[in-house]
């Protein structure tokens, strides 16, 4: 069997030819495709692949364009200005790529084996929190070459064939199509549920001008609960399905690029890097298992990093511990405006004072304005977690 982890040579030059844009005249088979049994050989490839599930979708998302184009007109994308650069190509498929007929949607489960137990870290104000999804390596480049791998199988049983892989990597509404392809339903919190996995997993997509039988949406399952809603530090969850990104501790530790608000720094708690708290406390989670992905497991001890052992990384030593992860897309920089943060909020011990005096000369004005405020917040004795 291939190599499921890595792109081939030929698959990389195939995408130059065939993914960047859809084959508009592909060559007719000998024998007319029977779509729903092809199906059936996509979804064993997928999971051959180490894909814990897979769906097919339309291309007709009118109701998340609705929500799309409302969300926007609200502001509440906050800095995230990409998600109104495309206009419509995010809410119809064909418009990103034309030609598009359906929409394969496929799911990747995350949750670290033997990770230190969240809340205790989020409850312990020497450590730092950092989101699961992130404990391993990228998961964008590993997804992509898999689906790149399922492709060139598609393409071994019919021929060439119009499609194009994303996960994460443009303007696509991922949440809307699993919907669609039955990998479950958005929660109040809007995340993707699962009764089989809870929400710790990541999506890919896969768009194809291919006609595959379309499976019947998901429907909710939440109820009356909503504890995700209770229990979001800065109340980002405005409403069951809305989020105001510009409240979420996700968006402000990893999206936003300048100051933290300070309303909102008090919130934040140790939480350096995304936020958790959501998907923590929904009940659906109970159900979720943990990774067999290998490039998913923790890595250098960031489930419970020591706050203060951070905080003293230099840019080379972030680079070294980030390499890889999605972590380094936002930058020392950022990564020491986070950590300031946290240690603001946590005890004022004589090494915590120590390492935020430490940065009191760092060259950046936005890790100088935080640790400042860290320092004022212990002197004014207003510091907890």
């Amino acid at each position: 069997m291939r190599d499921p982890t890595a792109a081939t040579h030929s698959t990389q030059n195939r995408a130059k030819r065939v993914t960047l844009s859809l084959v508009t005249n592909p060559p007719t088979p000998t024998a007319p495709i029977d779509y729903p049994a092809f199906l059936a050989d996509i979804k064993r490839w997928a999971s051959e692949l180490g894909f814990q599930q897979i769906g097919v979708a339309d291309t007709h998302l009118d109701e998340a364009e609705a929500h799309l184009l409302n969300w926007l007109d609200r502001g509440r994308h906050g800095e995230m200005d990409y998600m109104a650069r495309h206009g419509t190509k995010r809410s119809r498929p064909p418009e990103l790529l034309p030609g598009t007929l359906r929409v394969i949607s496929v799911r990747m489960d995350y949750w670290p084996a033997n990770s230190a137990e969240p809340w205790g870290v989020i409850n312990n104000p020497e450590q730092a929190y950092i989101s699961r999804y992130a404990m391993g390596r990228d998961y964008h480049k590993l997804m992509r070459a898999r689906l790149a791998t399922l492709a060139d199988r598609i393409e071994a049983a019919i021929g060439p064939f119009g499609h194009r892989a994303f996960v994460d990597s443009a303007p696509v509404l991922e949440k809307a199509l699993a919907e669609k392809a039955r990998l479950g339903w958005i929660g109040k919190h809007t995340n993707l549920l699962s009764r089989e996995a809870g929400s710790w997993f990541f999506l890919g997509e896969l768009y194809v001008d291919l006609p595959l039988p379309v499976d019947e949406p998901s429907s909710a399952h939440c109820g009356s609960c909503q504890a995700c809603i209770d229990i979001c530090p800065t109340q980002a969850i405005v409403g069951p399905k809305q989020l105001d990104a510009r409240r979420c501790i996700s968006y402000l530790t990893i999206e936003h690029k300048g100051a933290i608000p300070e309303e909102f720094r008090p919130l934040i708690g140790n939480r350096i890097y995304g936020c958790d708290d959501c998907q923590l406390v929904c009940p659906w989670n109970r159900f979720a298992k943990a990774t067999t992905e290998p490039d998913f497991a923790v890595r250098h001890g960031l489930d419970q990093p020591d706050l203060i052992e951070l905080f003293a990384w230099d840019e080379a030593q972030f680079l070294k511990y980030t390499e890889g992860s999605p972590i380094r897309r936002i930058g020392h920089e950022r990564w020491l405006r986070n950590i300031a943060v946290a240690l603001g909020n946590g005890p004022a011990d004589p090494p915590v004072l120590a390492a935020l005096q430490n940065r009191l000369t760092h060259p950046s004005p936005l890790v100088r304005e935080h640790v400042v405020w860290a320092l004022q917040r212990h002197h004014a004795g207003g510091s907890s977690l």
